[in-house]
């Protein structure tokens, strides 16, 4: 039963949503699509780092909470991990906005942004010897930056409100992840490669490195449906 820790909490996290999707109310499922073409957009550079990573002891896995089939040098639930933990933030986001009025969030871009950026910069200058730590602050800082000043989304600060919320679910899936509640951890770190500060049992940059996650499948996203509402409008005409 052990083998089936890491396919388990996949399953657990994506389930309700997976069903939800088909509530009348929602019909997240039209945009199944759009989806799953942003999140294996996204998920490529991030399985190129998770790889490196893993090739560089930045980080392994225990593979007795696997299946025990790898890829690549990663199990093949964490493959699963860039389509299913995007699949659930990305539709809990879908829900916030269809339910409700969170315009008044944009009104936070500039110090979503302004905090963002000072932060991840100082870290990334005092910490430049902890590999995951400059990485995941130096390419948080540089996608902020991207989204806000060259793309102009106007939704980075409806986004950070609904990752704060998305938080409830971040702990117990990244903690049982990185050790709650297990003998030992499913995902390990190298103490010489993050900052070691830990919320419960789980590295600050991971909560940093969703976010980051989050914000570019979503950009994808809105992007990949815009363009599939355009085409039914067509068709329409």
């Amino acid at each position: 039963m052990i083998a089936y820790t890491y396919i388990l909490v996949l399953f657990f996290t994506v389930i309700i949503c997976f069903i939800a999707s088909f509530d009348r109310r929602i019909r997240f499922d039209r945009h199944f699509p759009a989806f799953l073409k942003a999140a294996i957009i996204v998920a490529i550079p991030f399985i190129l780092w998770d790889i490196w990573f893993t090739d560089h002891g930045v980080w392994w896995f225990n593979l007795d909470y696997t299946l025990g089939l790898t890829i690549g040098g990663l199990p093949l639930e964490e493959w699963l991990f860039f389509i299913c933990i995007p699949f659930s933030c990305v539709f809990t986001y879908f829900c916030f906005e269809r339910f409700f009025k969170l315009d008044w969030a944009a009104g936070f871009n500039n110090i979503v942004v302004f905090i963002t950026v000072i932060v991840c910069a100082v870290v990334a200058l005092l910490h430049h010897d902890k590999l995951y730590t400059l990485v995941t602050a130096s390419i948080t800082g540089l996608s902020v930056i991207y989204l806000h000043f060259v793309a102009r989304k106007e939704w980075i600060g409806k986004a950070s409100l609904v990752f704060t919320v998305l938080m409830l679910g971040f702990f117990p899936v990244n903690g049982v992840l990185t050790g709650t509640g297990l003998e030992s951890p499913i995902v390990n770190y190298n103490p010489k490669e993050f900052l070691g500060i830990r919320l419960g049992t789980i590295p600050i940059e991971d909560a940093v490195y969703g976010y980051t996650q989050f914000l570019w499948v979503l950009f994808f996203f809105k992007k990949f449906m815009r363009q599939d509402e355009r085409r039914e409008q067509h068709h329409l005409h």
